[in-house]
């Protein structure tokens, strides 16, 4: 990994392209090579794999990326940056700057057709902070032919998405993500790594990608459950998806058909018993369509 961009360069770059970072867009732009180096390594990448990077900003980690995999896909919704990147490859990559397809697009709205050729196999990105855990969401939803990711996000949030069972910061994110996922924390990364620096850590999250736990129940109903059980997050399971089932009885009703003590609370159970209560909503209900 070679012509990596440091402050210096950041800046150049940012001074030539009239780029201010915005909180708008949520963008923090990593100036450390080191830090992008720790990233590429921690990915695991082969010369087989397809990167999805997110957000590249100035490319300080698409650079770094390039010369690593068989090809990078870079989605960025700022037009002035997404037109730039391909010029910053063939300055600092230029030996790999050909396996590059810049996407001018919403990380939120991509669709598994725009990424097709050839398709990603590996999420590896340094998140805009204020859609980390929608983008993670979506990308997984959309590309099945994910197989695992690096993404940097901040640290609060890192430490939701791999929570477990019982932990006091165990919610949504941790339970749709452990859907699609085996997600485990990678490491703490400093403020100082940023342009602008931030005011609070980041954290790395690895995942490897799995089959969902049960193939009979569609996502969208497991996910209800989620939501529903974690709006109310005091209440016990049978009131708080009382809404969700058509009253409490019905849900208590599911809830034991899926060996789960309706006394209990969301934030103690894994997403395969979410999977099961989804699974055992009685005939006739709201949940059950």
């Amino acid at each position: 990994m070679t012509g990596l961009l440091g402050p210096a360069e950041i800046r150049e770059l940012a001074a030539r392209l009239g780029v201010a970072p915005t909180k708008k867009l949520g963008q923090n732009f990593v100036h450390d090579p080191n830090t992008v180096r720790r990233i590429v390594t921690a990915a695991g990448l082969t010369p087989d794999d397809v990167a999805l990077e997110v957000g590249p900003g100035l490319g300080s980690l698409t650079v770094g990326l390039l010369p690593i995999a068989g090809h990078v896909h870079a989605v960025e919704i700022d037009p002035v940056l997404a037109g730039a990147l391909p010029e910053t490859a063939a300055r600092y990559a230029p030996a790999d700057a050909d396996r590059l397809t810049v996407h001018r697009a919403d990380a939120l709205r991509v669709a598994a057709a725009e990424l097709a050729d050839p398709p990603p196999t590996a999420l590896v990105a340094n998140l805009p902070y204020n859609v980390a855990v929608p983008v993670v969401l979506h990308l997984l939803a959309v590309l099945p032919t994910l197989r695992r990711g690096l993404v940097m996000v901040q640290k609060e949030v890192a430490d939701r998405l791999v929570a477990g069972p019982g932990s006091k910061v165990y919610g949504i994110p941790s339970v749709k993500l452990a859907w699609y996922a085996h997600a485990k924390g990678a490491g703490r990364v400093p403020p100082n790594v940023f342009w602008p620096v931030p005011n609070v850590d980041s954290g790395l999250v690895a995942f490897t990608c799995h089959e969902p736990p049960r193939s009979d129940v569609p996502r969208e109903r497991v996910f209800a459950v989620v939501d529903a059980a974690f709006a109310q997050r005091r209440k016990t399971l049978r009131a708080a998806l009382a809404g969700w089932a058509g009253g409490a009885d019905r849900a208590a009703a599911a809830l034991t058909a899926a060996g789960v003590d309706p006394g209990a609370r969301g934030e103690s159970l894994t997403v395969e018993q979410f999977a099961a209560i989804a699974a055992s909503a009685p005939a006739g209900t709201p949940a059950a369509k």
